[in-house]
């Protein structure tokens, strides 16, 4: 199965909106007690998430994942930092593409592959407000065209 397919679990819809990918990585993720349980029932959000290197490891923070309604005792803190399983060259590719100025690493999205949840990180460039204008203006040209286009169809 290529990377990032599966069933889409969550998704950072914000991400494309602020940043321009330029590159993805396919990273599995280390997952708590009934953590994969409220995953696979789609209670995971990645909406203000993001990843950080550190000591030659990746974290993903500020991930929530909701506590599981039958997990009573053995429910996680649904914000905790989680590791993140990359091979050892992708990470030090990672650590290189960082270190330039205005580069982050962004979750796009969250999917269930094989039983296994794992996360799409892209290497993003932050966009300035006038790039994020222009997309829009694109987009908007793009759907009106296509709308035309149908409605040429159908006469």
């Amino acid at each position: 199965m290529p990377k990032g397919m599966g069933k889409v679990v969550a998704q950072n819809k914000k991400a494309n909106h602020d940043f321009s990918i330029e590159e993805t990585f396919e990273a599995g993720i280390v997952l708590q007690g009934t953590e994969i349980k409220s995953i696979r029932n789609g209670r995971a959000n990645l909406k203000d998430s993001y990843a950080r290197i550190d000591r030659g490891e990746v974290f993903l923070l500020n991930m929530h994942v909701s506590p599981y309604e039958q997990g009573n005792r053995y429910n996680h803190d649904p914000l905790r930092t989680r590791k993140l399983l990359l091979h050892k060259k992708e990470i030090v590719k990672l650590i290189g593409a960082t270190k330039e100025d205005g580069y982050a690493l962004v979750p796009l999205k969250m999917y269930l592959k094989n039983g296994y949840a794992k996360v799409l990180i892209g290497l993003g460039k932050g966009k300035k407000k006038y790039d994020k204008r222009e997309d829009l203006k694109k987009k908007e040209a793009k759907r009106d065209i296509e709308r035309a286009f149908r409605e040429r169809q159908k006469i």
